[in-house]
């Protein structure tokens, strides 16, 4: 019973805090808080636990945002995206759990390779790629936070060269994870992983999930983060290796 494994708590506590800093403001950290559960239980039930902490978070920067949104981004994006979920639940429903762990490490592995990329490499010009290729990459988006709670990566390749204002690009973030979560709730019902005891280690979570939600707010405007971003995407690297290890033996 992951209530009472200590090894369960040791990992979630600072998952659900990376996930909370992410939430603040220290985007992409929150990427490996999924893989660090599936080392201490398996990923579809580890990011149905996750799930109701992001609806939670989530409601900061939808009200903070609200008002700075780029509709022609989500209009593109979101309907890409429902397909992705779709796809995903199906591919966490058709296959065993060693395959959706391997799954879960791949996408670690790519989103660590490509952050550690993006540091080393400035920012594509500004260009404006035609709206289809952004409902591609809602599918891609889709399917990675499906299956690993990671859509950032390919929401990011799209939006990233349009060059949004900082207002913009934050809030068209924040609206467009809140309703991909909300959209996820039911292909994890029908998984069958709101369960009672799932729920229980969620609320549990909850007071470490706003708390670093709101610390995440705060520290943003006052630390210089560089150095440990670079240290949370090797650690992915790392633990996403371990994962499809495991998987494949």
């Amino acid at each position: 019973m992951l209530l009472a494994d200590w090894h369960f708590w040791l990992l979630a506590i600072p998952a659900v805090i990376l996930l909370g800093l992410a939430k603040g403001g220290f985007a992409g950290m929150g990427a490996l808080s999924l893989p660090m559960l599936a080392l201490v239980t398996d990923p579809v039930r580890a990011a149905a636990i996750m799930l109701p902490l992001l609806i939670a978070q989530d409601v900061v920067g939808v009200w903070a945002f609200r008002r700075s949104i780029d509709w022609y981004v989500l209009g593109w994006m979101l309907p890409g995206a429902v397909i992705g979920i779709v796809l995903g639940y199906v591919f966490a429903a058709s296959v065993s759990p060693d395959a959706v762990m391997a799954a879960v490490g791949a996408i670690s592995i790519l989103f660590g390779a490509y952050r550690l990329w993006i540091e080393r490499h400035s920012l594509p010009e500004a260009k404006h790629s035609p709206g289809w290729v952004g409902s591609i990459a809602g599918v891609a988006a889709g399917f990675t936070s499906q299956i690993a709670h990671a859509g950032g990566p390919p929401f990011q390749l799209w939006v990233l060269p349009r060059r949004l204002p900082r207002d913009m690009l934050v809030g068209t973030t924040a609206i467009f994870f809140a309703a991909v979560n909300w959209i996820k709730v039911p292909a994890y019902l029908a998984l069958g992983q709101f369960t009672p005891a799932n729920l229980l280690l969620a609320a549990a979570l909850l007071p470490v999930a706003i708390l670093s939600t709101i610390a995440g707010v705060w520290l943003v405007r006052r630390v210089s983060a560089e150095r440990f971003y670079t240290a949370i995407y090797w650690l992915m690297i790392l633990v996403g290796i371990k994962l499809v290890w495991d998987a494949v033996v």
